[in-house]
């Protein structure tokens, strides 16, 4: 005795005879057996749950046994539930997972029905009430997660229903993401029109995109004990200091007083060397303010007619680098000053041509700074020929690390038509991290290190800028 649909036996049908003999069951291979029947004509008569009736006609010989092959078919109406969801990748309780990937699944159907099945998914973070709805009534047994957080354990259910309406909820399965990448680059970068924050290691294996709203999240910095990420964002309608974890999560808002002023624009801020503050310029003011956005303290007052713009904080000396523009950005000049806003004396005067970005040196006794040594001023803030440049504080020992060495057989001095701008010492000291850029405007930036001495120029990130290394 067989099921129709897959020829599977079928066992406990009730077989009966015409005339009658004796009533039969099937055993569990679905078979059966008559002995010592009259030699005639017989009809046999199959009865089963959830199948058809079935009547066959027999003929019993003289000496001969009788072989009869009966299949059953499901009487209308009738329908079993599905079978529950198996063979999960992630398997159960996998681990190490990436942040992005494909859930899939075996859904059958004891019907034969399978194509007509159809899948509901949810995914549940651990310690989280919420849920995502990943598929929703789909065909499919594969659907496709992102965004997964790192180093954090999910748990994923499927259900199944099929065309008559039974339901089947499957064992909730789990898995858990591998643990975030230790980038030490963080850099901004415009997609699309919109500028958002991106972190990764230095061959951009582990990127990762750490913000994505809307508005523009840029000139990102990790803090000094490397725990949380600092940024400004334009989301208040003016520029603030956000903070954030490594992965993006937790963000929160550090300032009341907007990061802007004279060609400003957010990038006017530093962490203090120990974590705890952050340094900021607002308009024509200087303040520290401490991380959780307490404390907020007025250090130094620009000249007259300047604002402040671009700073730095070193721990040698516990002295601070600030850049102060006027009304035209050609118009810079960078001051010294204590961590407490006293000391306030010139370090690089106005000088022809573009001057920016101050910055100290690891052990603190050189400063980094950009200038156009073309002299070039439009009233754009354009510059034609942007340079790395490196002193000791007092002004002596000036290097021109743009210009490189001229050493044959090695990778020295800037592209002609590009500019070097943005520039940040390596955190061993051994090399500067800074933005090289086509000197037409809206040129698309790419990020490089080089050697002290202006050797060995190497791009690490394309389609980014204002990078962080530590």
């Amino acid at each position: 005795m067989l099921d129709s649909r897959d020829n599977a036996p079928v066992a406990n049908a009730v077989i009966t005879t015409t005339p009658a003999t004796s009533s039969f069951t099937t055993d569990a291979q679905g078979k059966f057996e008559l002995r010592e029947v009259a030699i005639g004509k017989y009809t046999l008569n199959v009865r089963k749950a959830d199948f058809k009736t079935e009547a066959v006609n027999v003929q019993v010989n003289l000496n001969a046994p009788t072989d009869v092959r009966v299949v059953l078919e499901r009487a209308s109406g009738t329908n079993r539930r599905p079978n529950a969801p198996s063979n999960p990748f992630p398997a159960d309780q996998a681990s190490n997972q990436p942040t992005a990937l494909t859930l899939r699944w075996r859904v059958t159907d004891p019907d034969g029905k399978s194509d007509s099945l159809r899948n509901d998914v949810v995914l549940y973070e651990s310690n989280s009430p919420a849920r995502l709805q990943v598929l929703n009534n789909s065909r499919d047994t594969a659907a496709a997660v992102t965004g997964l957080r790192y180093n954090t354990t999910y748990f994923w259910q499927v259900t199944v229903r099929d065309k008559a309406g039974e339901v089947v909820r499957g064992d909730i399965w789990s898995f858990r993401t591998r643990s975030q990448p230790d980038n030490r680059f963080l850099f901004a970068r415009t997609v699309n029109g919109n500028t958002d924050i991106y972190s990764s290691d230095e061959a951009g294996t582990s990127l990762l995109q750490l913000t994505s709203s809307p508005f523009i999240e840029t000139a990102p910095q990790l803090s000094p004990n490397r725990d949380r990420v600092a940024y400004t964002s334009n989301a208040t309608g003016q520029f603030q200091i956000y903070t954030m974890n490594r992965d993006g999560s937790d963000v929160r808002q550090v300032t009341l007083l907007p990061v802007d002023g004279y060609f400003n624009m957010g990038v006017g801020y530093r962490w203090s060397p120990d974590g705890s503050q952050l340094l900021y310029s607002s308009y024509n003011k200087l303040y520290k303010i401490n991380r959780d956005g307490t404390g907020l303290t007025l250090l130094a007052t620009a000249p007259a007619d300047r604002h402040f713009r671009e700073c730095d904080w070193t721990a040698v000396g516990n002295r601070i680098v600030v850049q102060t523009v006027g009304v035209s950005i050609y118009d810079s000049e960078l001051y010294y000053l204590n961590a407490d806003g006293s000391g306030f004396t010139q370090a690089v005067g106005n000088l022809p041509g573009r001057l920016d970005s101050p910055s100290f040196s690891v052990d603190g006794r050189r400063l980094l700074y950009t200038r156009d040594l073309d002299n070039f001023n439009d009233g754009t803030g354009r510059q034609l020929n942007s340079h790395l440049i490196t002193q000791n504080l007092d002004g002596s020992g000036v290097v021109d690390v743009s210009a490189g060495t001229g050493t044959t057989g090695t990778t020295s001095g800037k592209p002609v038509g590009f500019n070097d701008v943005v520039p940040r010492y390596a955190p061993d000291g051994s090399k500067i991290i800074f933005v090289q850029v086509n000197n037409v405007p809206q040129s698309i930036p790419d990020i490089y290190t080089v050697d002290l001495d202006g050797r060995n120029r190497i791009r690490l990130f394309q389609n980014a800028t204002l990078p962080d290394w530590k």
